[in-house]
């Protein structure tokens, strides 16, 4: 069995925050998972409460297919802005408190700017992966975020510092990657911002003519 409490949590904490801004549904839906099999003794019962693992499948499901889905899942993201980094920050905190190597409340700080800082990388990325017209790219993109997720946050459970360094280098290079992708991003939303013009002063004038 695992014993986290053993070395700082700060690792687990930082981790666990670069994947609730990529999923925060899978995150706790594997934590709960983890400590209601007994793989460690450090995931709080909170989160291996039948209902919170009920209730984390089924919005993990409805994202699954929402994350794979062009524009949709920008919307999502959209939605997910303030849920994701919360969700980070209450996972942290919750660990940090099960664990007691590290104060409550830095461990939310640190669960919720990670997680913010690797949704923006999602959200970012995806709304520039959508100004292309084919939908393959969304499904492999939301599948290997899925995947690198469950990957990394299991890989967490044995070798936490290992996985944070994994995750920071994630978040880095996504971070990098996001900077240069910020001006086909903005072409796309004027674009966007142009057709919705185009619309609404067709449907002042009436025209073209039916």
């Amino acid at each position: 069995m695992v014993t986290i409490a053993s070395v700082s949590v700060l690792p687990l904490v930082f981790t666990s925050g670069w994947a609730s801004g990529v999923n925060a549904y899978a995150v706790v839906l594997l934590l709960g998972v983890f400590g209601a099999t007994g793989l460690t003794d450090e995931v709080p019962e909170s989160l291996q409460r039948t209902d919170v693992l009920l209730a984390a499948g089924i919005l993990f499901a409805c994202e699954a297919v929402a994350d794979k889905i062009p524009y949709v899942d920008s919307v999502w993201d959209t939605v997910h802005t303030v849920i994701r980094p919360v969700s980070g920050a209450v996972v942290a905190a919750l660990l940090a408190g099960q664990s007691g190597s590290l104060p409550d409340l830095a461990a939310g700080a640190i669960g919720g700017s990670t997680a913010l800082a690797s949704h923006a990388v999602k959200a970012g990325t995806r709304m520039a992966v959508n100004t292309s017209p084919e939908p393959f790219s969304n499904i492999v993109l939301s599948t290997a975020e899925d995947l690198g997720v469950a990957g990394i946050l299991t890989f967490a459970m044995f070798h936490p510092e290992a996985a944070a360094i994994i995750a920071g280098v994630l978040l880095l290079t996504g971070l990098a990657l996001l900077l240069f992708l910020v001006s086909r991003i903005r072409r796309f939303l004027r674009r966007r911002a142009e057709r919705r013009e185009e619309k609404r002063l067709t449907a002042r004038v009436g025209w073209p003519p039916g």
